[in-house]
């Protein structure tokens, strides 16, 4: 399990290994660590051009001692010097070794741009962990011409105008191509917009594991998953193996209900019963015939269905007055329920119907966590971490925020985070699909967190196998090619 923590909880943990080492020591090996990274994205270090942008804090120091170790290997280093002052341990490190330094704000007009347009590596030295809200200036100006640089952009612990325990980003930030972090990986880099600008994540060990609280941020591998996800045994039968209802779709939207029951059934239900109105009902028995249907109306919701072990909620049943009667009638029920699409339609307009004993997971995208929180869908995508946390809390459920990167929040949790998945699911219907995997396996027996969690971790995985190319390019896919590989991506995690 990857395991991430707040700019606080790094630097408490720093001060206690700092109170045991020499003075210096753990500068020494970041900035170690952060020299092999460029070292190894150069065909050769001798004659290569690097550019390092240093602002005021530790993270600066860093830079100037990386910049020190390729400068002696016979770089041509340049450090633009951005702060009010500069470490001067590194700064005089970098001078013994050959490197040159130009002050940003006395530099001539262009020259600054000139350096970094010319090198093979820029250094992003400016703001560290310590680092929030809009960059200043030099820093911003600075930050802003790495989007053009030719060169490899590299990061130091965090690309500057990131909040590295939030992610969020309130102006001009870095784009590294790779962010070589310290210690331990920051929550900030796994989460977005964050997570876009970070590249290829490089961590540094310096020692800081045993000193380090328990995460607020964590994300599951796939063996973490492989081993969570229920495997079927030799006395299983499909009641055993967990029987899941879908109540999805309507007689005009029929195909989030295909694509629900598809998840279900290719995620491993045991039995799958849908339940809704006759055009899905009939579109669903056409493509899944495994599941067991039944036409339902408001008036008698489904208590005829037959018994389940979890409930899926929502996708394309409609909004309407007899839409909320009926999901009514499945948040009356005892056993867990994930509510998705036009079920969290419902919920804002009565959140109510959320107020239950038994479990509950929504799978909101940020225009639908947005209208149960009364906060516009843009504040929800800047501060993702937050609103996650704050709508499990606030509406005491389990909390399964879709995105670029997925959350999942529990109250008294650590934020899961899936860290795997491909641009190309953004299409519609793959939310569909995510739903109905999160409710067989809620169905199989997981807790709402860890259902969300693998989830959205074997939705990324068949994801990608649906998208893949030769040569590892990836080509559009559609929702239903994400049900097909569903059984491959379980495959691979070992988990059948």
């Amino acid at each position: 399990m990857l395991t991430a923590y707040t700019s606080d909880e790094i630097r408490a943990a720093e001060r206690e290994l700092m109170a045991l080492l020499p003075e210096g020591t753990l500068m020494r090996r970041a900035a170690t660590g952060l020299a092999v990274a460029c070292a190894n994205v150069l065909p050769r270090v001798y004659g290569s051009r690097v550019v390092l942008l240093v602002g005021s804090g530790d993270n600066g120091g860093d830079a100037l001692y990386a910049g020190a170790l390729l400068a002696r290997r016979g770089a041509r280093v340049h450090a633009i010097l951005a702060g009010r002052k500069t470490h001067e341990g590194g700064l005089a490190e970098l001078r013994r070794a050959g490197g040159r330094t130009l002050d940003a704000k006395d530099a001539e007009d262009g020259v600054a741009e000139a350096l970094v347009g010319a090198a093979d590596v820029v250094v992003d030295g400016l703001v560290g962990i310590g680092g929030s809200g809009a960059l200043r200036e030099p820093y911003a100006t600075l930050a802003g011409l790495t989007a053009d640089a030719p060169g490899v952009v590299v990061a130091v612990d965090v690309p500057s105008g990131v909040d590295a325990s939030t992610g969020e980003v309130a102006g001009e930030a870095v784009e590294a191509h790779i962010t070589v972090t310290f210690g331990a990986v920051k929550a900030g880099l796994l989460i977005d917009p964050g997570a876009g600008r970070v590249g290829t994540l490089r961590p540094v060990d310096i020692g800081l594991g045993p000193h380090l609280p328990g995460p607020g941020v964590t994300a599951l591998t796939g063996a973490d998953v492989g081993r969570m996800l229920p495997r079927p045994a030799a006395e299983s039968n499909k009641y055993r193996r967990g029987v899941v209802g879908v109540v999805a779709g309507s007689d005009r939207f029929t195909g989030a209900a295909v694509l629900a029951v598809g998840g279900a059934v290719r995620a491993g239900a045991g039995l799958v019963r849908f339940a809704s109105a006759a055009e899905a009902v009939q579109q669903v028995r056409a493509r899944w015939p495994e599941a067991v249907t039944k036409i339902i109306s408001p008036e008698e919701g489904v208590r005829e269905v037959g018994r389940v072990q979890a409930w899926v909620l929502g996708p394309g049943m409609g909004t309407d007055d007899d839409a909320h009667a009926i999901a009514a009638s499945v948040l009356g029920s005892d056993v867990p329920v994930l509510v998705d699409a036009d079920g969290l339609t419902l919920a804002a307009r009565d959140r109510s119907l959320l107020r239950r004993s038994a479990p509950t997971l929504i799978t909101p995208h940020a225009g639908e966590l947005g209208r149960l929180l009364g906060v516009p869908a843009d504040d929800i995508e800047a501060r993702r971490l937050h609103h996650a946390r704050l709508a499990a809390a606030e509406l005491g459920v389990t909390v399964l925020l879709k995105g670029s990167t997925t959350l999942v929040a529990e109250e008294g949790r650590p934020v899961r985070v899936n860290v795997t998945g491909t641009p190309w699911l953004a299409t519609g219907g793959t939310g569909d699909v995510l739903a109905g995997v999160a409710g067989a396996f809620l169905a199989g027996g997981l807790s709402c967190y860890d259902a969300a969690s693998c989830a959205a971790h074997v939705h990324g995985l068949a994801a990608r196998l649906a998208a893949a190319g030769p040569e590892g390019r990836e080509a559009p896919i559609a929702a239903l090619d994400v049900a097909l590989e569903l059984p491959e991506a379980l495959r691979s995690l070992g988990s059948v």
